[in-house]
């Protein structure tokens, strides 16, 4: 009986597997985030100086993801997701065992490689696994997964890691991700390598003005996005003078926020792709504006972070099934440029952030996140006006 109750969703069962693996990736990808203050405190270097992690972490990722991809192009996906949670998996135990912050960097740089080719096949893996006619619904199933990572990943990250030690977090994530390990092992199919691409592809990717386009619209927004985001943890603390429980409430303000922008997602972007990407970018600027004034007041704030958060999941989505749709002939390599230039983001912002603190100060994080932003809805508008209302 229990069977009978689960068929109707057993074609949904590989996706869900990989939406779980995204959580757990992305759970770790964010996890100094909400433990910077614990680990600058445990190694005596400052926020700035630990928020490289970010850094190094993520232009690892940029630069990697391709030459990565291309190394494994023709590997059989399965085997590659099993290879890929084996070294994720030994590069926690030696986070949850680092005794310097090198150390720690080292074990990120191996968490980072894993990365690298993990989001490079899994948005094109969950089309291709998705039931017939779905396809759009489970990369937003996907999404939840990233969601998830902040609604619930990082606030509890946090917690373990003020109750028993940043390093239990990281032992933690070991752990999970070796249970999916194994249910990857016992659920998903054999996935010959399809449609992956290889190096001849990278001519004829260049030559779509509207691809390159949506490339550097993303590392402009995402730039925006973890300029201040990198920096929301001691932000709310040194900043608003808010309590570190407060801290830990905001990240679960910005996962909930994820959760109702992949519902938005999910019904609304076949019909308005435009209104969605220039309506998230506006609404991305004016929350990033409004940073600092709103700081003051725990609601306001909170409910400024909650509007960030549902903006930067709906940018977030709408770039990535774009760059799916403009190369359906070679989705691992575009999306393996994808991870990386979205990545190159992800460290430019957390760089971009740390200077700002160095040389101006925390309160100004904001402000230079929302000039990226600006910058990058301008662009965004000119592309879609240009290239893909046209496509339409």
């Amino acid at each position: 009986m229990f069977a009978s109750l689960l068929h109707p969703w057993k074609p949904w069962f590989p996706v869900v597997c990989l939406t779980i693996s995204a959580f757990i990736f992305n759970t770790t990808e964010f996890a100094p985030i909400s433990l910077l203050s614990d680990i600058a405190a445990d190694f005596h270097i400052s926020e700035a100086h630990a928020g490289l992690m970010m850094t190094v972490y993520a232009w690892v990722v940029a630069s990697l993801s391709l030459p990565l991809m291309l190394l494994t192009k023709d590997m059989e996906r399965r085997r590659l997701l099993l290879c890929l949670f084996t070294l994720f998996i030994a590069s926690h135990l030696l986070s949850s065992l680092a005794w310097s912050f090198w150390v720690l960097m080292i074990s990120r740089i191996g968490i980072a490689l894993s990365h690298a080719v993990f989001w490079s096949i899994t948005a094109s893996l969950t089309y291709r696994l998705a039931p017939e006619g779905k396809k759009t619904k489970a990369l937003g199933i996907l999404a939840t997964g990233t969601s998830l990572a902040i609604v619930l990943g990082l606030p509890l990250g946090r917690l373990i890691g003020q109750s028993l030690g940043w390093r239990t977090t990281f032992a933690c994530i070991a752990f999970i991700a070796f249970l999916m390990m194994f249910f990857l092992f016992k659920i998903l199919p054999q996935l010959p390598s399809v449609n992956a691409g290889s190096l001849k592809s990278l001519p004829l990717l260049f030559k779509r003005p509207a691809l390159m386009g949506v490339y550097l619209l993303t590392a402009l927004a995402i730039t925006a996005h973890f300029t201040a985001y990198s920096y929301i943890e001691p932000f709310v603390q040194q900043i608003a003078f808010l309590s570190a429980d407060f801290a830990t409430i905001t990240l679960f303000i910005f996962g909930l926020a994820g959760l109702f922008g992949s519902a938005i997602f999910a019904y609304f972007k076949h019909k308005y792709p435009f209104t969605i990407i220039a309506g998230a970018l506006l609404a991305l600027c004016v929350c990033l504006l409004l940073m600092l004034p709103l700081s003051s007041s725990m609601f306001l704030f909170g409910t400024s972070c909650f509007m960030w958060g549902i903006a930067i999941c709906l940018i977030s989505l709408i770039l990535q099934v774009t760059v799916l749709e403009l190369a359906p002939d070679a989705t691992d390599v575009a999306m393996s440029l994808y991870s990386g230039i979205y990545n190159i983001g992800i460290g430019g912002g957390a760089f971009v952030g740390s200077l700002v603190i160095v040389h101006s100060s925390m309160s100004n994080v904001g402000i230079v996140g929302a000039l990226f932003g600006c910058t990058a809805l301008l662009l965004a508008i000119w592309i879609w006006k240009t290239y893909l209302l046209k496509r339409v």
